[in-house]
């Protein structure tokens, strides 16, 4: 891997960053990734480690206890914990879009109040916006925010969130009527709610219940949970920005943070989809020689590794772009769009060369095999990224007159 994935033009601080988050990752997250993951059971010792190390204050700014990096750094640390264990990686991007969406839409007391204790891990952070029947569908939220005195009330289901249960910051997009009449557009008519809550599942506040993890397929360990909001009460200085009717553009500028980490995700398991075939195409005999000499196994090596060329360079560019304040979401769409499709095509030529071993859980691309599809689907799917390029494209290649 010395070769692959490397990107040019690194301060000196972001590679001693780099470099300490990858020790961390060869020493403390791979010889146990995949026993927990087997288990179900969250990393606490690992997320410890990333406290210790800083990484929940990576974007933070300095004047509030973080670190104050890039984007591009923190995507390339992503890039580098999801090579791990993909299901770390969601840990830390969830309480980053949160932190982000605060820094940069939230109102003074806001950021005085959670980001400080977001920088030392103490405040973790969720994101709360899709719901069982809404799929990305976004503008169909039925979840409802009601004006009473200074409070408003919730009531609705929200669904996929990822640390439902370990977070006590949780950023939830509901629908607000109140100034908005009727007619108005769905976006123009939601607000994003700062809810706090204690740890754990069930009632974790009055009005808030968190039933318990979803079982999936992979993207195991992390907690990923429902919302259920029943007559909960929010004050409103917890309105993201303080004022109604902006949770829409607030969310999306979220995803777009999220989206260059979902490509960052695919880059890292991509990175070590390839790590594991090249070096068990080496070990593997058959016909008298290393299964790495016969040229239909090089072919897929050379392949496997230009598609983790290719999608790094592109989320490096999202990144970049994201952090130089111009609009991303193209570049954003691109990358998660190329990153993940492109991990699943590695993964599965990794478990390809590994033939029957691969099928087994006791080799590694068994459980990457498993966790590659959530990147197809993680904040948008890929046809959904597909309209978001096409619109795009169409803006700026419009035929004039």
């Amino acid at each position: 891997m010395a070769r692959l994935a490397q990107t040019a033009g690194l301060t000196d601080v972001q590679r001693e960053i780099l470099s300490t988050v990858r020790d961390f990752v060869d020493k403390e997250i791979i010889p146990v990734a995949t026993e927990l993951e087997h288990r179900d059971e969250y990393p606490q010792e690992i997320v410890d480690g990333l406290k210790e190390l800083g990484l929940f204050g990576l974007m933070i700014p300095e004047e509030y206890g973080g670190l104050g990096e890039s984007l591009l750094t923190y995507a390339l640390c992503v890039e580098e914990i999801a090579r791990g264990w993909m299901s770390v990686s969601g840990i830390i991007n969830t309480h980053f879009i949160v932190a982000y969406m605060i820094k940069q839409h939230g109102t003074q007391e806001q950021k005085d109040h959670f980001l400080p204790r977001m920088a030392l891990g103490e405040t973790r952070g969720a994101f709360s916006m899709s719901e069982p029947a809404l799929g990305s569908d976004v503008s169909a939220i039925s979840s409802k925010a009601v004006k009473d005195g200074d409070e408003y009330v919730l009531n609705g289901q929200k669904m996929w969130l990822t640390n439902g249960g370990s977070s006590n910051l949780v950023a939830v997009l509901v629908r607000s009527d109140e100034g908005h009449p009727e007619g108005t557009a769905p976006h123009k008519s939601m607000t994003t709610f700062l809810v706090e809550k204690e740890p754990g599942f069930g009632e974790v506040r009055p009005g808030l219940t968190i039933p318990g993890k979803i079982d999936k397929m992979g993207y195991k360990g992390v907690d990923t949970t429902e919302l259920i909001m029943d007559g909960l009460r929010i004050p409103a200085d917890r309105v993201l920005g303080g004022t109604t009717g902006r949770g829409f553009y607030q969310m999306m500028d979220g995803v777009e943070v999220g989206r260059v980490n979902v490509a960052a995700r695919g880059c890292g398991v991509a990175q070590r989809a390839f790590e594991l075939g090249v070096s068990y195409a080496q070990q593997r005999h058959t016909f008298g020689k290393a299964i790495a000499q016969h040229q239909a196994i090089q072919f897929k090596l050379a392949e496997m590794a230009t598609k983790v060329e290719a999608a790094h360079a592109m989320m490096v560019n999202a990144a970049r772009k994201k952090d130089s304040g111009e609009r991303n979401d193209l570049e954003a769409g691109m990358a998660k769009y190329l990153a993940s499709e492109y991990c699943k095509e590695v993964v599965e030529d990794a478990f390809r060369i590994h033939g029957g071993y691969g099928f087994s859980k006791e080799y590694e691309i068994e459980r990457l095999y498993r966790e590659a599809p959530m990147l197809l689907i993680g904040e948008g799917t890929a046809e959904i990224q597909k309209m978001i390029i096409g619109r795009r494209l169409l803006e700026e290649y419009r035929l004039q007159g």
